[in-house]
């Protein structure tokens, strides 16, 4: 077997594999022979089968099977022993002769070329790197909503805007007195936080145990037949017939103490150990925002980073024919009609691709299997921190993390990931970087569009 290459410009090519019988004849017979070993025909039992019949009924199908897969693989090793940076897949050309008939046979198949590329990722290159400011306010912030999250529920001398309040509720007559037969609940319970009417709210401001209040339960859920079944304990059908005033007598009032300054509160708020007075917490607390922030930051920095480098490299040359036919032989819903539109939509994806591998050739960027398991524990762990920091031990998101790689989309997807993840890295490492510090909404408006 004979294969070569001829190069036409900077991005076309042609593979041409030339096959002889001897290429292929040992492999047909062989097939030939196992099939007569399996397969049963009228008069004969498998393995009794003469190699003539078997030939006549099944030559023509397992000689055009071999010789297509040994030009198949002759392609595949040619490209990958010569190093072609292919794009796509080799399209045969349409004008092969192919007389199963014969007995030598040549095949030519255009390949698309990888353009050469000068990725410019190098000190010459500027890229700004925006450092979000960790204020005051923001770690007050932080503190308090942690005090609340971790705080404890205490029964209160007076309303607070999150309480709970328990007490009688009874149904009023227009008139204002206790309806006779009227829907009483001894043991109510309402949350004027989750009121949807504000009035309603303001009602129960500044209230004591002992104190009534007229309220109307319907305005307070815009008359949802569920929330109303469930505070006066109705079945649902029959709330319309309850959507007037009803006393409320207040018997006890829940309020929410924010935690303590303490080694508990501590410990559940930023792990165990990592402080050990309010000093202590609320630099911690400061190191968490500036992280969440550097992640923010390094976003940006691949958005920045992507363009100045797009910039530098400028528009590609693309074997733009070759890859339209490419699709139209491989995706379904593109045609000739549509596929310059198509194509059009991909294109800039398909190049910064290009210049991605390219960076990560330039400077040896690997992705192992440790990096795939590193992104699928960050997945893990952004899941779990709903749950608190006790929620994130090594142990849970390694084994959820595990889970995750099993599948094969969620691997590859991971893969993607860590490979974008190290590139973005190498190349941080080796521009230069025009560091800005800026505020939170300064940062905010990097993201919304520029005016035409």
């Amino acid at each position: 077997m004979n294969v070569n290459f001829e190069k036409l410009d900077n991005v076309n090519g042609v593979v041409t594999v030339a096959i002889e019988e001897k290429d292929y004849a040992d492999k047909v017979s062989k097939q030939l022979k196992e099939i007569g070993k399996k397969h049963a025909e009228p008069g004969f039992r498998p393995g009794h089968v003469p190699a003539g019949l078997i030939a006549k009924k099944y030559g023509t199908a397992v000689k055009y099977d071999v010789i297509n897969k040994e030009v198949a693989d002759a392609v595949y090793n040619y490209i990958k022993e010569n190093n072609l940076h292919v794009l796509g897949q080799p399209v045969p050309q349409s004008d092969n002769n192919f007389d199963i008939e014969n007995k030598e046979f040549t095949f030519k198949f255009n390949v698309g070329l990888a353009p050469e590329i000068d990725n410019h990722v190098n000190k010459d290159l500027h890229v700004p790197y925006y450092t979000i400011t960790v204020t005051d306010e923001m770690i007050n912030e932080q503190v308090e909503g942690l005090r609340k999250r971790f705080g404890h529920q205490v029964p209160g001398e007076e309303t607070e805007p999150n309480a709970v309040i328990k007490g009688a509720i009874a149904e009023l007559n227009e008139d204002g007195s206790v309806k006779e037969g009227g829907v009483v609940v001894e043991n109510g319970i309402i949350a004027p936080m989750h009121f949807k009417d504000e009035a309603q709210k303001k009602l129960f401001e500044g209230k004591k145990v002992g104190d009534v209040v007229v309220f109307n339960p319907s305005a307070t859920c815009e008359g949802n037949a569920v929330e109303m079944s469930s505070m006066l304990n109705i079945d649902k059908e029959d709330v319309d017939a309850h959507k007037g005033d009803f006393n409320f007598e207040i018997k006890e009032i829940i309020v929410l103490k924010p935690a303590e300054f303490d080694q508990e509160f501590f410990d559940n708020a930023v792990g165990k150990d990592k402080a050990h007075n309010e000093e202590e917490f609320r630099a911690a607390i400061k190191e968490l925002i500036a992280l969440n922030f550097e992640n923010d930051s390094n976003y940006r920095f691949t958005i920045d980073a992507k363009d100045a480098v797009e910039k530098a490299v400028g528009s590609l040359e693309l074997p733009e024919a070759l890859l339209k036919e490419f699709l139209v032989r491989q995706s379904e819903g593109i045609n000739a009609e549509n596929v310059d539109e198509e194509f059009g939509k991909m294109r800039g994806q398909l190049e910064w691709d290009l210049v991605r591998d390219n960076v990560a050739e330039k400077f040896e960027v690997k992705v192992n299997e440790e990096d795939v398991l590193d992104e699928a524990r960050g997945v893990v762990a952004r899941q779990l921190m709903q749950y608190g920091p006790n929620a994130l031990s090594d142990q849970i998101i390694d084994k959820y993390a595990q889970e995750v790689m099993k599948d094969q989309k969620n691997r590859e997807m991971l893969f993607q990931n860590a490979l974008n993840r190290k590139v973005f890295e190498v190349i941080k490492e080796n521009v230069t970087l025009d560091n800005k510090e800026v505020s939170v909404e300064e940062f905010r408006n990097l993201f919304i569009p520029a005016e035409a």
